[in-house]
């Protein structure tokens, strides 16, 4: 989790899926290319396959939007969903490509062959980096991605699902580098359940209340992860009463970085992590 804002001298920068803005969302390439930009904590999201492994993806499903299928060919977005991964073993996820097709939202981002990996490729892959450029290894924003609706659809039912994220996080030795991240309040309930001791970011894109958020999530976690646009002054000064530590999300615009660095939030969440850090390097 975030170490206390007052102890650093710049918000933590946040690689949102890698560093989306500059390679393929979720891949390899992107959390590499992260840990060599000098990012701190990778954020990432996992969903499981139908042999349960824990698969780095954003949707449950490869997304017509950045996938091709087994035969290179582009998949219509009529029927992305179909290519359900939680039906799939990971071996045939693999066959998929998720980093040659350009993303229409990131012209800058450089396309490449790449796979969904696993949560323990993208760990050792990184890790391995970081001894190598002689840095700490990095930590993990990690969303698991769930919603009531893709119950034992898209995922299991949430005390299955994080079952299974846990004994993952807690065979790779993670549990100490890893806040657990969700906008579904049923799978941080089951988290603190489970494992009491991991730090938990709940998740908000709308303009519910803080108050009405905890109220709901029935305990003050760690870390609230508003969407960036939603950070006010006033909410600053309400997380900090609460003991919580603020991380917005995705922000990508300079004069936003800026902003919110100047309100004092722990960490941001970025498609760019080189424009924050070239922001650092500016002040």
């Amino acid at each position: 989790m975030p170490t206390s804002h007052a102890s650093l001298a710049h918000p933590e920068v946040h690689g949102h899926r890698g560093c989306r803005g500059l390679f393929p969302e979720n891949t390899l390439p992107a959390f590499l290319h992260a840990v060599r930009l000098g990012v701190t904590v990778l954020e990432l999201d996992v969903v499981l396959s139908a042999d349960g492994q824990v698969v780095v993806s954003h949707e449950p499903w490869m997304s017509a939007a950045i996938c091709l299928d087994h035969a290179g060919q582009p998949i219509p977005a009529a029927t992305q969903q179909q290519h359900n991964l939680y039906r799939m073993p990971y071996a045939q996820i693999r066959r998929y490509d998720c980093g040659r097709r350009q993303h229409p939202a990131f012209p800058a981002q450089q396309n490449l062959p790449a796979h969904k990996p696993l949560l323990r490729e993208v760990v050792a892959a990184t890790d391995q980096l970081a001894r190598e450029l002689g840095q700490a290894p990095p930590r993990f924003s990690l969303e698991v991605k769930s919603e009531p609706a893709g119950d034992n659809l898209f995922h299991p039912a949430p005390p299955a699902y994080v079952a299974v994220v846990l004994a993952e996080l807690c065979r790779l030795d993670l549990e100490r580098r890893t806040t657990l991240l969700c906008f579904d309040v049923r799978i941080l309930q089951e988290a603190r359940r489970q494992l009491p001791g991991l730090p938990l970011c709940l998740l908000v894109e709308d303009e519910v209340p803080l108050t009405e958020h905890l109220l709901q999530l029935g305990f003050v976690p760690e870390v609230y992860g508003p969407c960036h646009d939603l950070v006010t002054p006033q909410l600053v000064t309400e997380a900090a009463q609460d003991g919580l530590l603020l991380v917005p999300w995705t922000v990508n615009d300079p004069a936003d970085m800026r902003r919110l660095t100047a309100l004092g939030v722990a960490g941001i969440t970025t498609d760019y992590p080189d424009r924050l850090l070239q922001l650092y390097t500016q002040a």
